[in-house]
């Protein structure tokens, strides 16, 4: 069991071990990243950052398995909106796009008033990730409508504009 005080300490070093990701061959980092989830095991959030880990360093499929054990596991907030994110674009890299599709469109369906404003924050993300996988499965206008959608709020103009076009991707022939 992981006391208070040693939390935040363990989440320190997840983090500094992250900001170094490029200076670790990858077995390595995934080395240094099991070494960390040993420290808490069986615990969701250990888990995430060990399937993070493989997915970061070209091992899909480990990263699907730990992702799901996580999310198994309990997984809360802004950790289980990545893991979900995540194990959506591992599937789909893998050959799975239907069922990315099925994963985010539910993240996607999530009241705005269930998630706090960290996971909010990764809206656009789900919506980023959705677009790739609708791609995958060809449903190619609507993921340009949903990847024009996410990216009208952006633009200094035209916002008015993009995101009636976007729509309008779903419902004419010739976007027009």
């Amino acid at each position: 069991m992981t006391t208070d005080q040693e939390l935040p300490d363990w989440e320190r070093r997840v983090a500094a071990l992250w900001e170094r990701l490029d200076t670790y061959e990858p077995a390595d980092f995934r080395a240094r990243a099991a070494a960390l989830a040993a420290e808490r095991p069986d615990d969701a959030a250990a888990l995430f950052e060990l399937g993070a880990a493989h997915d970061s360093t070209g091992e899909p499929e480990e990263a699907v398995r730990l992702y799901r054990r996580a999310l198994d596991q309990g997984l809360t907030g802004l950790r289980r909106r990545r893991a979900v994110i995540q194990l959506a674009s591992s599937l789909r890299n893998l050959g799975r796009p239907d069922r990315s599709v099925e994963l985010l469109t539910a993240e996607r369906d999530i009241p705005a008033a269930e998630l706090d404003a960290d996971e909010t924050a990764l809206s656009g993300a789900v919506d980023a990730f959705l677009a790739l996988a609708l791609a995958d499965t060809g449903r190619d206008r609507e993921a340009a409508s949903l990847a024009l959608g996410a990216l009208a709020p952006l633009l200094p103009r035209y916002n008015r504009s993009l995101a009636h076009y976007a729509r309008s991707l779903l419902t004419s022939p010739d976007g027009s």
